[in-house]
């Protein structure tokens, strides 16, 4: 019997094709393991903060001479007297003769009725009361006199803003707010009066009281361009918190009517636009339910017609728009309320209307790569199918616009990070891998002819900028769309069979160093990585495999951990070819691999560990293992993290496996390692002692779920092997991990 099992032990092959009909290389078994293909992550694009606060900012690519402007003057003038008056169903003729009234202002027109006192007896009190306050006041010519309206005296402005409080408190408190109060005509006479005196804290609560009177027309017009004023200085922004001046704007956003107060609600929204870059009015807005109004603003918009006169107009009501929104996004409350309002939807129909209106189509975009950051957002975006062929109609379109390009392509690496469906969506959309085939040759242009430069002005042994070139960082987010894409099999198979892609990245790693662009170079590495997991008839990661394994032995041997593991990941995947084993053998790669092994880095000695693998296929490649000491290293990882990494524990055995083949005598092969590596592999196979039973039920079922299918019959079998093959059992004690 015993005779009968070495016979078949002597004969079998290397372990990992015993379970299995054809050989399986160190890929196929890490993809078994773990996750071999990686998504990558990256900063998100940056984005200024505005110098200076404007109706439209610097980058607008609007003509200034068809745009409303940002510095205006105001006076009382600009304001309308004749629609100060009372609304009236009937055009009454100018009376002969005029009423005299015991107050400052003598052409009021008395014939407009009060109106009707409310039935509960306590209301009619309060309100007559606030009435009697209010009217005493103005006949007694101390509140708001046109004598305090003189600009000679700047010392009553104290005063008048004072009284401007008290009267609005009084005509809040009467109910005298709107339309309703008698005396309204003569008190917006005096309010665009004061107008003229230049003062921001008395011009805001001007604008409050005239703006809560309800005014229309070129008033409102006027008014909405005072708040304007007022909220474009940012050292109002104290003074506006404390006056409740938004509620009034979020009014007028509310209630008027989009086409015929356009160019009010314009200059309404620009106004709230700088509240929100302060942080506490950004708070403000989201708990006054800003989101849902600005939301319900953009579908009005968004339901004018292209051939509509209004269309030009109200695209830059929508800059103003998406310029506050896209301060909002940042605050998790308006995050949730986007997405419950229906955000991706409007904004998507906003920017397929807005394709030529750049700032439109800027702010939209911040707002998306904002937001596509959070996995909820990100869900939501990657339903709606239209927004790939929207992305790419842009990228077509504003190709060398770097500022909108990057964010873009940021949004598609978020998306295609997680989701399957997304990756798979994208790639199938008509010239997806061209558009970024073409990106990427014309930002690698600019990105030569940038390095070009630096070098021709002595950049030489300069210290390198911290972060990458604006091209470089159009590279490293299109290399990351790449790389993520190829983890959905079908696309990945068809990437690596893309030429032009993979003779792009393999052009990164020829002309640029780790210790320069850090991230470009280790994105490139990742993602021809990710492409040659894959074998396939055409695969251009095969066709140019060797030339591949001479650039990465640049970044194997660099002092970039990070890089040297990517550098090994590709070489675990490549080894699979017998042209590779044989460079890594002639280069003595084999020693380094050896060597990684000693990282005290599971990640590390994982990469190394599937190179090693492959090399043992062949039997005349097995001898290497006995030297650096590799065979005691290998079960020094085996001690070191077996318990807490199954799958490189898993990794380890097979290698040592094949190595084993057609063993004679057990201490011949593993030496002084045999009776530590004994006492290993049987105190691993004890479960009780190996897995942790602290962990929590989920990681505890999963461990427990790897360790029984995939560890234990290698390690089981290499016992067998080990013991059949050892000349006495040594007396062990074994203990738990």
């Amino acid at each position: 019997m015993q005779a009968s099992k070495n016979k078949n032990t002597d004969k079998a092959e290397p372990f990992y094709r015993l379970s299995v009909p054809k050989q399986k290389t160190s890929s196929e078994i890490i993809n078994e393991a773990r996750n071999v293909l990686r998504t990558l992550r990256t900063r998100r694009p940056f984005t200024p903060t505005e110098d200076q606060r404007r109706l439209f900012g610097s980058g607008s690519t609007r003509a200034p001479q068809n745009r409303p402007p940002s510095v205006f003057s105001l006076h009382a003038s600009s304001f309308d007297l004749a629609e100060s008056r009372p609304v009236s169903g009937v055009r009454l003729s100018p009376l002969d003769h005029k009423p005299v009234l015991v107050t400052c202002a003598k052409d009021e027109d008395s014939s407009i009725s009060l109106p009707k006192p409310p039935a509960d007896a306590a209301e009619v009190r309060k309100v007559s009361s606030a009435r009697a306050r209010l009217f005493r006041r103005t006949s007694q010519g101390n509140f708001l006199s046109a004598k305090m309206v003189s600009p000679d005296q700047k010392d009553n402005i104290e005063n008048l803003c004072l009284a401007c409080t008290k009267l609005y408190q009084a005509l809040n408190e009467g109910n005298m707010l709107g339309k309703r109060f008698k005396r309204r005509s003569v008190l917006l006479k005096t309010l665009y009066k004061l107008v003229d005196i230049d003062s921001d804290p008395l011009c805001l609560k001007l604008a409050k009281i005239i703006l809560a009177m309800k005014v229309d027309g070129k008033n409102l017009l006027s008014v909405c361009k005072l708040a304007f004023k007022i909220c474009r200085n940012e050292k109002n922004d104290y003074i506006i918190q404390n006056d409740r001046l938004l509620d009034c704007l979020l009014e007028v956003l509310r209630t008027e009517d989009l086409q015929k107060s356009n160019e009010a609600l314009l200059y309404c929204m620009g106004a709230i636009k700088f509240m929100s870059g302060n942080a506490v009015l950004l708070n403000e807005m989201v708990n006054k339910g800003a989101v849902e109004m600005l939301l319900q603003l953009m579908k009005q918009i968004n339901n004018i017609k292209e051939n509509d006169t209004y269309f030009s107009n109200l695209g830059h009501l929508l800059v103003q728009l998406t310029a506050t929104l896209r301060n909002l996004a940042d605050l998790p409350p308006a995050r949730r309320q986007l997405i419950c309002n229906g955000a991706v939807s409007e904004l998507c129909v906003a920017l397929e209307q807005r394709m030529n209106a750049k700032d439109v189509c800027t702010y939209i975009v911040r707002i998306f790569s904002k937001l596509s950051s959070y996995n909820d957002f990100c869900a939501a975006l990657a339903d709606c199918s239209r927004c790939y062929d929207l992305f790419l109609a842009l990228l077509n379109k504003h190709q060398k616009q770097q500022d909108l390009v990057i964010r873009i392509i940021f949004i598609l690496g978020n998306l295609t990070a997680k989701n399957n469906q997304a990756r798979e969506q994208f790639f199938k959309e008509k010239g997806s891998v061209n558009t970024l085939i073409s990106l990427f040759q014309t930002y690698r242009e600019l990105d030569l002819n940038a390095q070009k430069w630096y070098h021709e002005r002595g950049g030489e042994g300069k210290k390198r900028p911290k972060h990458p070139s604006e091209a470089e960082d159009v590279l490293i987010k299109l290399i990351r769309v790449l790389a993520n894409l190829s983890i959905h099999p079908s696309v990945g198979a068809a990437l690596a069979a893309a030429h032009r892609v993979v003779e792009l990245l393999v052009t990164v790693l020829e002309y640029k160093s780790v210790d320069d662009s850090e991230e470009l170079v280790i994105s490139a590495a990742t993602a021809i990585n990710n492409l040659s997991y894959y074998k396939v008839k055409s695969s251009a990661v095969q066709d140019k495999k060797l030339h591949i394994a001479e650039i990465l032995l640049k970044l194997l041997m660099s002092n970039n951990m990070d890089g040297v593991v990517e550098a090994v990941r590709v070489f675990g995947n490549l080894s699979q070819y017998h042209e590779i084993c044989d460079f890594i053998i002639q280069k003595k790669i084999y020693k380094f691999m050896i060597a990684l092994l000693d990282a005290k880095n599971q990640d590390v000695c994982f990469s190394a560990c599937g190179v090693l693998l492959n090399l043992t296929v062949d039997k005349n490649k097995r001898a290497l293992l006995m030297e650096e000491g590799g065979i005691g290293k290998l079960v020094d990882c085996l001690r070191d993290f077996g318990p807490a990494d199954w799958q490189l524990a898993c990794l380890i055995c097979k290698t040592l496996w094949n190595y084993s083949e057609n063993i004679t005598s057990a201490a011949s092969y593993f030496g002084e390692d045999t009776d530590t590596l004994l006492v290993l592999l049987t105190s691993l196979l004890d479960e009780e002692l190996a897995l942790d039973y602290s962990l929590d039920r989920d990681l505890r079922d999963y461990n427990k779920l790897y360790w029984e299918r995939e560890f234990k019959p290698v390690a089981e079998k290499l016992l067998d092997r080990i013991q059949s093959h050892h000349s006495f059992l040594p007396t062990v004690t074994i203990t738990p991990f």
